[in-house]
C-alpha cells in the first residue's frame, strides 16, 4: 500500500516540485495513473473534486487524501467495488506513476503538403527575407515596415521638422 511520502513525492514531480497543485496538474497526473476510466470516473468528477478541496485555485497535499476519497466513490461505481478498495488502489495508481507522460504531446504533422509549407528554405518574395538560411526566423529584424511611432501622432513621417519659431 502506498504511504503518505509515495504520494507526496509523486505529486511533487507533477507539480515540478512544489506543494501544491493546480486542476490541470492532478488532472495530468490522474489521467497518467489511470484513474479516470473515461466511464463513470471522469475528469468531471475530479474536477468537481477538486473545487471542493482547493484554496486560491490549488490543492495543497495536506488535502490530497480528501480528494482522492471522493474521487474514488466515483471510481468504486465505475470499478464495482467499495469506496474502502477504491481507495489504496487509487493511491497506488498515484504513488507508482512517478513520471509524467508528456508521448502525447502536439507534434508538427509532415502529411501531405504540411511539410511544404513550414520549410522556410522554399519561401518566396518578402516572407523569405523573415528568415535566415538555416530557416530560423530573424524576428523583428526579418520585417521591412516597422512603425515609427517617434512623432506627435502614430505615423507621422515629419518628426523633427517643426520649425520652433511657429
Amino acid at each position: 500500500m502506498a504511504t503518505a511520502s509515495d504520494l507526496e513525492s509523486a505529486m511533487t514531480k507533477f507539480t515540478k516540485g512544489k506543494k501544491e497543485a493546480t486542476s490541470k496538474e492532478i488532472t495530468k497526473w490522474f489521467t497518467d495513473a489511470k484513474v479516470l476510466t473515461r466511464k463513470s470516473c471522469s475528469s468531471n468528477n475530479l474536477d468537481i473534486a477538486f473545487s471542493k478541496f482547493k484554496t486560491k485555485n490549488v490543492l495543497h497535499s495536506k488535502d490530497l487524501d480528501k480528494l482522492i476519497a471522493e474521487v474514488a466513490k466515483a471510481y468504486a461505481n465505475d470499478k464495482k467495488m467499495s469506496v474502502e478498495d477504491a481507495i489504496p488502489k487509487i493511491k497506488d495508481l498515484l504513488a507508482s506513476t512517478y513520471n509524467p507522460d508528456f508521448s502525447s504531446a502536439t507534434k508538427q504533422s509532415k502529411v501531405g503538403g504540411v511539410d511544404r509549407m513550414t520549410d522556410a528554405s522554399k519561401y518566396t518574395g518578402s516572407h523569405k527575407e523573415r528568415f535566415d538560411e538555416s530557416g530560423k526566423g530573424k524576428g523583428i529584424a526579418g520585417r521591412e515596415d516597422l512603425a515609427d511611432n517617434s512623432g506627435y501622432v502614430g505615423n507621422y513621417k515629419g518628426a523633427d521638422t517643426y520649425d520652433a519659431t511657429h
